[in-house]
């Protein structure tokens, strides 16, 4: 009886391993070239993982045009987050910014605007008055404003970048590159998500008069939420666009496109090329504990250590199962340790190439240990 129920067992395992061998496993998908673009510059990069997926001519100057409002967005985010301004306070327009040439919200001398009417005004009307007005009431005068816009693309690391204005009208001193704008492009998703909604608006309205965001990737696709078009006969037609599928974000930016239409169709192109081949993972969550490591004289004996930020990966779809961690950790650890210092790094690779190395950090303070010890583990290094 037990012969035959071992039989029945091994009939069953033998038909199970049949099937999930005769079961089609998804298999990855060759990654084709990226499209080829009629655009100047343009970049493709993930949002999370930094990942730049498409670059030609990333880092070559253009005239931003009115991309470059999303850099004085990103200072008044900046002021209302410290409390230097409040988001209801009432502006009074000056001459100046009502005399702005361009694209306008139609502001009159005078008047007093809300700083939250004056942000949509800028974003989705593109209103050179509003960003003027804006910039005079952070910083007193535009030609100061800036100077605070340089020292942020400074501390966002765009390296070639340099602003003479808050608008964007032409300059010779007034340029930036496809990688720059992308990475402010993060950094504004990144850092003051709970305004990212304006740039989704397909309209507003201010004194009667309805404008339409430029932006007709809006009303194209669903997943673009977006971020700012550009345009002067310097700079060509240009676009920075945000759009997420599936808890994949991306970031495209076309810069020197010959027409309104090639920058929509460009920037669509890349955003499907990466949404379709590539698939975003995370790995490892900030402070989870990922290894742990022995301290030497110290309070406590093991430290753990983890990741000041999230860990993701962007990857061809289906070679999730290649990727491999390893973790490499400092040989002797001493206390006093201090929360946030380096003792290592995670390194990942795909397919036997890294893809990403990450400093491994402590993720808890450890003070030094008692007499007995430190004489303890005094001896114990001197034994090995």
């Amino acid at each position: 009886m037990q012969a035959i129920r071992l039989l029945i067992i091994l009939i069953v395992l033998n038909t199970a391993l049949i099937a999930a061998a005769a079961t089609p496993q998804p298999q990855a998908i060759p990654v084709p070239s990226p499209p080829t673009l009629g655009a100047d510059s343009y970049i493709l990069m993930d949002h999370d993982s930094n990942q730049v997926l498409v670059e030609v001519n990333v880092d070559k100057r253009h005239d931003p045009a009115s991309l470059t409002k999303m850099m004085t967005a990103y200072v008044v985010f900046s002021e209302l987050k410290s409390k230097h301004i409040a988001i209801d306070d009432q502006v009074t327009v000056s001459e100046k910014a009502w005399r702005e040439p361009g694209s306008r919200m139609f502001i009159e001398v005078g008047d007093k605007v809300p700083v939250k009417a004056l942000l949509q005004g800028m974003i989705v009307q593109s209103g050179n008055d509003a960003s003027v007005a804006l910039a005079e009431h952070v910083a007193g005068n535009e030609s100061t404003f800036a100077q605070v816009m340089n020292q942020y693309a400074r501390t966002l690391g765009m390296e070639h970048t340099h602003y003479v204005n808050a608008t964007g009208l032409p300059d010779p001193k007034h340029y930036t590159t496809a990688h720059d704008t992308a990475l402010l492009s993060q950094a504004l998703m990144r850092d003051f998500p709970q305004y990212h909604s304006m740039f989704a608006e397909k309209k507003y309205t201010y004194n009667g008069i309805e404008q339409y965001n430029r932006n007709k990737l809006l009303w194209r696709d669903p997943s673009v939420d977006g971020l700012k078009t550009g345009h002067t006969e310097a700079a060509g037609y240009c676009l920075a666009s945000s759009a997420e599928r599936d808890n994949m974000r991306l970031i495209s930016v076309v810069m020197g496109a010959g027409s309104e239409e090639a920058r929509l169709s460009d920037t669509q192109a890349l955003l499907n090329y990466g949404f379709r081949f590539f698939k975003t993972h995370l790995l490892y969550q900030a402070g989870q504990s990922l290894t742990k490591a022995r301290v030497w004289k110290g309070a406590l004996e093991m430290l753990p250590l983890g990741l000041t930020h999230d860990l993701f990966v962007t990857i061809p779809e289906h070679q999730y199962d290649n990727l491999k961690a390893s973790m490499n950790v400092d040989n002797l650890l001493m206390a006093p340790v201090t929360r946030g210092e380096q003792y290592g790094k995670v390194n990942v690779q795909l397919n036997g190439q890294t893809i990403s190395s990450e400093p491994l950090v402590a993720l808890e303070d450890i003070s030094e240990g008692g007499i007995w010890r430190r004489m303890t583990d005094e001896v114990l290094l001197i034994l090995q």
